[in-house]
């Protein structure tokens, strides 16, 4: 072979090298490189088709004081559990990686309530309340959704007395409400890769001290590797009225005082600010503190060291008894 053919040949290897980095680099990367797959902003977990990501939330109040009544609670991504008047609870349940049929028993707001939506946004669902309660979520960042504007989107049924047989169609919520935002929601929670080390003391049960027959244990299940709920009046009857338990994977307990007086009517939790919280994850109890400069902000979870404490993916129940109110902690055997 020729000299002149030598430098042709070469010539002709680079031009197909620089075609085939021009056609990998076309495809997005190296061959070998994966899509990154983005997760739920408010569980953690994978999102792959993007539907959590590519909607709003919708925060639902709900009936507790029978969680026989209840529906569709374990498919929330986020439990709130607030002090009302004679110092019962309330629960906030808020929607978005699922959209369940039939969610409730729906029943009325709370002032405390503004406070725990002002950074999510998005649909707040509601049977009505005192003035002083609408006039508060009258002010937050959200489209109110109640039985006069919710239309087909709302219905009642025979399964009890009203007021406790009011449900709201979800998954009609997300398809029906144009104008909530933002989209998605701000995640509310850090979370541990799979490889992170676990912190904490194991424990096997704590007990939030809740009064008038509210207080409510959450265990330990080492098998399902997540935290089973019973309650000081449903003991014998931890599943929700459609048969299915109520199994977070992380309790979030923050504690707060209540404006106004706690069990009074018309009071309110003090959700900004800095408190104690007690963070049980992956069968351990995190102690640490919550902070939280203004209500549009999220509260942040930080340990002993100031570090952002990180929850299992997947739902969190976050409990908000007031400071004078018993927790009780049985570390694992």
């Amino acid at each position: 072979m020729t000299r002149k053919q030598w430098t042709w040949v070469g010539v002709g290897a680079g031009i197909v090298a620089i075609v085939a980095i021009a056609i990998v680099l076309l495809a997005g990367g190296s061959d070998d490189s994966q899509p990154e797959v983005q997760t739920a902003p408010l569980t953690g977990l994978p999102d792959p088709n993007g539907v959590a990501n590519g909607r709003f939330a919708i925060t639902v109040k709900v009936n507790n004081t029978n969680a026989n009544t209840q529906a569709a609670i374990d498919e929330a991504d986020v439990v709130y559990e607030e002090v009302v008047e004679g110092q019962y609870t309330r629960l906030a349940a808020i929607f978005n990686s699922h959209a369940p049929d039939k969610v409730g028993p729906v029943r009325s707001v709370r002032r405390t309530d503004a406070s725990i939506v002002w950074p999510i946004g998005g649909v707040f669902v509601f049977s009505g309340g005192a003035q002083a309660s609408l006039d508060s979520i009258n002010e937050a960042p959200v489209v109110q959704v109640d039985e006069t504007r919710g239309g087909s989107m709302m219905f009642r049924d025979d399964s009890a007395e009203a007021p406790y047989n009011l449900w709201a169609h979800v998954d009609q919520m997300f398809t029906n409400v144009k104008d909530a935002k933002p989209v998605p929601p701000p995640a509310l929670f850090t979370y541990r890769a799979d490889d992170t080390p676990l912190t904490g003391a194991p424990v096997a049960s704590v007990r939030v001290g809740f009064q008038a027959g509210f207080d409510v244990t959450w265990t330990w299940l080492d098998d399902q590797r997540a935290w089973g709920r019973t309650t000081g009046s449903q003991a014998a009857s931890p599943t929700q009225g459609d048969g299915k338990a109520v199994t977070p994977k992380n309790v979030v307990v923050l504690k707060v005082h209540y404006a106004g007086g706690v069990g009074v009517e018309g009071s309110e939790a003090e959700l900004t600010g800095r408190g104690e919280a007690l963070v049980f994850t992956a069968g351990r109890e995190i102690k640490g503190t919550w902070e939280r400069s203004d209500k549009e902000d999220v509260t942040k979870l930080l340990d002993a060291d100031g570090n952002e404490i990180e929850l299992t993916p997947g739902q969190t129940w976050v409990e908000l008894p007031d400071t004078s109110y018993a927790v009780e902690v049985t570390p694992a055997s």
